[in-house]
């Protein structure tokens, strides 16, 4: 996993007020936290940090450039406007060289399966416990002629080096189903109008 610097500054202003003013300067309010630290307020450059989350992922660990040296830390929660879809907030956790950290690493299927096969991939991510200068950037799986019927379990993914499985053994991975035929498909496809009844004109009572 990348090793990417970014120059922090400290907060001292708190509040949705603060929070506002510190996003129109074009940086994230942010706390950094962890290792029986008190936590720290930041203000993170956004432009270059949403550059760092989109090309290294969330796992990329982060040297922080803050008054009187500097810190390593991961990203653990990155909250963004439900409409605007801008970062609002962003929650660090102090990491140390050499120190295990569980992460949530992606999930990539490569090869195909056999042929008339439809794949089912049930989880994108599996937890890990690794070292935290040597996350993996992904986990491959590969489904590369399996035939309809076969499963992989996260028990049964092979790991990168260094890596520890945190995620259930026997959680699901990855299904490989026998594809359904033209005909069964356009059996499930209701015809136009079929049980429809339409409404009957209603007749006047006698007498109206």
């Amino acid at each position: 996993m990348s090793e990417v610097r970014l120059s922090v500054e400290p907060r001292t202003e708190f509040g949705k007020g603060a929070a506002r003013r510190t996003r129109r300067a074009g940086k994230i309010p942010a706390v950094l936290y962890g290792h029986g630290t008190d936590p720290r307020h930041l203000s993170l450059p956004a432009i270059e940090f949403a550059r760092v989350i989109r090309e290294n992922g969330q796992n990329a660990v982060l040297t922080l450039d803050v008054e009187n040296g500097s810190e390593l830390a991961l990203t653990k929660t990155i909250v963004v406007h439900p409409l605007k879809n801008y970062i609002e907030h962003v929650d660090l956790l102090v990491v140390k060289r050499g120190e295990k950290v569980t992460v949530d690493v992606p999930v990539v299927l490569t090869g195909d399966a056999g042929p008339g096969t439809l794949v089912n991939q049930d989880v994108d991510t599996l937890q890990l416990e690794a070292e935290a200068l040597h996350i993996p950037e992904q986990i491959e799986v590969s489904i590369d002629g399996l035939a309809a019927g076969s499963q992989i379990t996260a028990g049964q993914v092979t790991l990168p080096a260094g890596s520890t499985l945190v995620t259930d053994p026997e959680y699901l991975v990855v299904a490989v189903n026998e594809a359904p035929s033209e005909a069964a498909m356009a059996a499930e496809v209701d015809i136009e109008g079929a049980g429809v009844v339409e409404d009957q004109p209603e007749t006047p009572e006698s007498g109206e």
